[in-house]
């Protein structure tokens, strides 16, 4: 029988509310907007309607076919070495906003970033990047951001406020009284020693770390059980079998970057190697891993530790350790205690809960099985997510009772996204110097006296140490926009340190670099490099066993809070490509909402967009969860900021106070009521009318049968391939036919690509009503299907673009010739001759092609990056910003082919394999889509098209597409 493939509940259900709902219905294909209302309500002739359709559409074309107004440029009187027109400069830096770390390089032209890439030479990140940080350049450019210093809510001067804080801090320091310093987790060396010594100069200031979403738990674990309160680093590409519980390891717990390209090493399969990691997930909330792992199970918070004490009793029963007493599991731990006990010290259990009891259990496995040493790392730990709670907590108290007389509030927001912001705020009003160094007038900013603003990271000198032995360096890219000041320049100011950090930062790296004689040398290649490593002395750790329980869940709707993949904690709020990226999961965009279970939904009546109230305050829209497990619910983080910028104020609603306060802050299992509220609330998702028409587009097999015919699952394709004839002669490429390929069973569906190409390629950003019009402008998208039973589906990622058709139904249709195909296999798109006919859009089958239904630049209606003139300084001069009535699509991103191929000439020479990247094969974290000429015999791209699992996306069509999919394998038991 095959298997039935569905992408909402609604389609899997044959509820006819998904395709007959007004926000549902396919992009309409004649725009109403200008007519006047008698003829937007039906009135009008046949006629008339002829009429105005005919002047629109010669309007389009006389406008398209006029001259552009001429703009000149002033030349550099005195033109910087490294400066050159339209030729393109790189720098090795680090992107850590406090949460997230990756070694970048930054594109700059005219020296603007406009483009961020992965740093392949980074030992950590490995070339990946995140959604999060391809779009952290447009940041940069935000309108939002503090122009001056401020005092009391008023622009200032730096001698101004220096002077005042200074003073107070003299006088605080003078008279013994509290300061909190109160930042991120910081993994800088050189600002660690810099706080130290400023410190130093004000001995009563005291430096508190804090995390919106603590991990406090891992580190007190394993200060329990080893001594040390660390956090290892994971080597999941050193695992066969990772059994996770409620982490989200290749979207957001911890370091996804790192952990998504360790992942995509064990799962590419190609002709001689059939070798494959397994993964298990066991989860509340439908997440991006439980969504890729091949064996997925649905389980309550509170139920939780007892499927560990029973998957560590499993594993001690083999091992002839003593066991505990637990409450019989509610799902199924014996395979996957089996396929640990067959991989000792080539597993890895993980668990993303900030509960101690539930780390405990999950250190006494991953001791139990060898794993500590192999897979998981004690001398080489991660300095991420170092946040105090009980620092936190005690501040925040001492804050209340009048004992903190000064404040100074670095990278984090809790006056937004402490989980007890009532306490924080109301403590703040008690102390009376307060100092921000937001770059923005966020929520803690509001309340602060001065607001010392902070370089954005791309102006900024530091270092980063992301784990114990790697070391890598952030660099400026650009001169400070705004009269900002970085946070170590400041404290060096304060503390009577004299000289600038970039200074104090190489005086640092002097001790780093030990050979004083070679400093030079091995600075400037650190700096090139981007990264440096040095040896770590073993030490060898004992295991210091202790207690582990396991209580009763309860039948309470239990919350599941989470971070999105876009979002995060909500620092980003304000950045529209992130709002209007489509969640993987949900493909919602520009809100949170309840996620529900089918089950839960059916008993009480609910339906998607339908308003619950959580808890009685909290009210939010409802979508209906294939997989979220019974008796749970899920909110994302991130939103509901009330001082973010335009494009974040006002977006979803705030749930930081719904966090489960039980010996630590912990996002999972607080007890909750819902109550219907009668009352709707649209929700802008992308993929609910898409219909398959039982076209075999998700194509997937299983391990073991893959490892007897490798063509399992791609069946079709044999079909297709053998019935195709056709009366169209073979186009004969000359020496160069681009091509991608696409691995289904690496690709994890998180987005990055989707954000790399709309920074790539000024793909505009056309706000929520739009996208509830179904006319999201991205040229990549990924789709995302559900099989198998609703209560925990199987999940299915597929990226789609132009597929760049030999046979392109497009060109056929376009009455002006304004999409054509290329010598090179491009299928080609002249924005000037594009009339706006929409014929193309009708006739491609893959709906990959985008029309410019407004002006979505200078355009007041559209306020974002591309109405200023800051906000376009992101965008890429080599590719054009294309106008209302225009046709768009993927074009390969063809300036970075012409680019390499000019190269190449100028150095007499051919293309090499892997030379010209796109946007997105580049930015891709798992390396799951490969580019490069399809002609050449020995390019990765024409090696993987010979794969028993490539097909293409409605291949029966006989469209010739140059993009080829490779068939997803989950390894699962037949």
């Amino acid at each position: 029988m095959e298997k039935k493939y569905w992408q909402s509940i609604e389609e899997h259900l044959e509820v006819k509310k998904a395709s007959n709902n007004e926000n549902n219905k396919p992009q309409p294909e004649f725009s109403i907007e200008g007519l006047d209302e008698s003829e937007i309500k039906g009135k009008s002739s046949r006629r008339d309607f002829l009429k105005t359709l005919g002047f629109s559409v010669s309007a389009v074309a006389l406008v398209s076919s006029c001259q552009m107004p001429v703009r000149k440029a002033i030349p550099l009187l005195n033109q910087p070495e490294h400066l050159t027109p339209g030729v393109p400069n790189f720098y090795a830096s680090t992107f850590f906003d406090g949460n997230d770390y990756c070694s970048i390089l930054v594109k700059t032209r005219e020296s603007r970033p406009i483009k961020i890439e992965g740093n392949d030479m980074s030992p950590v990140s490995q070339g990946g990047t995140s959604a999060k940080v391809q779009a952290s350049v447009l940041n940069l450019y935000d309108d939002a951001r503090l122009k001056n210093p401020v005092k009391v809510k008023v622009d200032s001067d730096w001698a101004t406020i220096d002077k005042e804080i200074m003073d107070n801090l003299e006088s605080l320091s003078l008279s013994g009284k509290k300061v909190v310093l109160l930042t991120s987790t910081i993994i800088s060396p050189t600002t660690k020693k810099l706080i130290g010594e400023f410190i130093t100069k004000y001995p009563n200031v005291e430096w508190v770390s804090y995390d919106a979403v603590s991990y406090e738990a891992i580190r007190k674990a394993h200060k329990m059980n080893f001594g040390e309160a660390i956090i290892p680093s994971y080597s999941i590409e050193k695992a066969k079998i990772v059994v996770g519980f409620n982490a989200d390891y290749l979207g957001t717990w911890l370091d996804p970057v790192s952990f998504s390209k360790q992942y995509s090493k064990n799962r590419k399969l190609f002709k001689g190697n059939t070798d494959m990691s397994r993964l298990y997930q066991y989860e509340s909330n439908l997440s991006l891993t439980g969504s890729n792992a091949d064996y997925r199970f649905g389980i309550k918070p509170s139920q939780e530790a007892t499927v560990l004490l029973n998957l560590y009793n499993e594993v001690a029963k083999a091992t002839g350790m003593s066991t505990y007493n637990a409450p019989a599991s509610p799902v199924d731990v014996k395979q996957a205690a089996k396929d640990l006990l067959k991989n000792k010290g080539k597993s890895l259990v993980i668990s993303g809960t900030n509960n101690i009891n539930i780390q405990l259990i999950v250190n006494a496995i991953n001791n139990a099985l060898g794993n500590y040493g192999q897979t998981l790392d004690l001398n080489h730990p991660l300095n991420l997510k170092q946040g105090n709670e009980t620092a936190m907590a005690n501040a925040v108290k001492e804050m209340n009772a009048g004992k903190v007389h000064g404040l100074m509030v670095y990278n984090v927001n809790p006056a937004y996204d402490y989980f007890d912001s009532k306490a924080f705020t109301s403590g703040m009003e008690k102390v009376k110097f307060k100092v921000s160094f937001a770059d923005t007038r966020d929520e803690t900013a509001e309340l602060c006296n001065f607001i010392a603003p902070d370089n954005n990271f791309l102006e900024s000198w530091n270092d980063a140490e992301v784990k114990v032995g790697e070391m890598s360096i952030q660099q400026p890219t650009i001169n400070p926009i705004f009269n900002t000041r970085q946070f170590q320049d400041s404290l060096m100011k304060w503390a009577g340190i004299s000289g600038i950090f970039r200074e104090y930062l190489e005086e640092n790296w002097k001790t780093i670099l030990t050979s004083e004689g070679k400093f030079t040398n091995n600075w400037n290649k650190t700096k090139h490099d981007g990264v440096f490593s040095y040896q770590v002395d073993n030490v060898e750790y004992s295991f210091t066993e202790q207690s582990l329980s396991a209580s009763k869940a309860g039948n309470a709707i239990e919350l599941a809070l989470y971070e999105k993949i876009s979002m995060g904690n909500g620092k980003y709020s304000n950045n529209p490509w992130l709002q209007e990226m489509p969640d993987p999961i949900t493909t919602a965009t520009w809100d949170n909402y309840i996620t529900v279970p089918v089950k839960y939904a059916q008993e009480n009546g609910l339906k998607f967009e339908d308003v619950v109230k959580v808890n009685g305050n909290i009210e939010l829209p409802v979508i209906v969860q294939p997989g979220q497990a019974e008796g749970t619910i899920g909110i994302a983080l991130g939103f509901g900021r009330t001082a973010a910028g335009k494009a974040g104020n006002g977006v979803g609603q705030n749930v930081f106070g719904l966090a489960n306060k039980n010996g630590n802050i912990s996002l999972l299992g607080k007890e909750v009521t819902l109550e219907k509220t009668g009352k709707t609330y649209p929700l802008a998702v992308t993929q609910i009318h898409h219909t398959m028409e039982v076209r075999a587009i998700a194509r997937e097999t299983i391990l073991p049968e893959y490892k007897k015919n490798p063509n399992s699952g791609n069946e079709q394709h044999l079909i297709d391939e053998k019935n195709n004839a056709t009366l169209y002669g073979k186009i004969d490429f000359d020496g160069i036919q681009w091509g991608m390929t696409i691995d289904l069973s690496t690709c994890t569906g998180c987005s990055n690509c989707v954000i790399a190409c709309q920074s790539e390629n000024n793909v505009a950003v056309i706000g929520k009503e739009q996208v509830k019009n179904r006319r999201i402008m991205h040229w990549m998208r990924i789709d995302r299907y559900y099989s198998a039973e609703e209560a925990n589906p199987d999940v299915y990622h597929m990226p789609v673009m132009c597929q760049h058709c030999d046979n392109a139904p497009c060109e056929n249709v376009c009455p002006v010739a304004a999409t054509n195909h290329s010598n090179e296999g491009l299928n080609q798109m002249a924005y000037n001759r594009c009339i706006g006919t929409r014929y193309c859009i009708n006739n491609c089958p893959y709906k990959v092609r985008r029309f410019n239904w407004f002006e979505f630049s200078n355009n007041n209606q559209f306020d974002y990056n591309m109405n200023s003139e800051l906000g376009k300084m992101v965008l890429n001069p080599d590719v054009i910003v294309r106008q209302r009535g225009v046709v768009e699509k993927c074009s390969l991103c063809v300036q970075r082919l012409q680019d390499k191929k000019l190269t190449a000439k100028m150095e007499n020479r051919e293309l090499r394999d892997g030379e010209v990247q796109t946007a997105c094969s580049q930015s891709c974290p798992t390396d799951a889509i490969t580019f490069g000429n399809l002609l050449d015999e020995n390019s990765q791209v024409s090696q993987n098209v010979k794969e028993d699992r490539m097909y293409h996306l409605l291949e029966q069509l006989h469209t010739l597409p140059s993009t080829s999919y490779l068939t997803k394998v989950k390894n699962r038991e037949a």
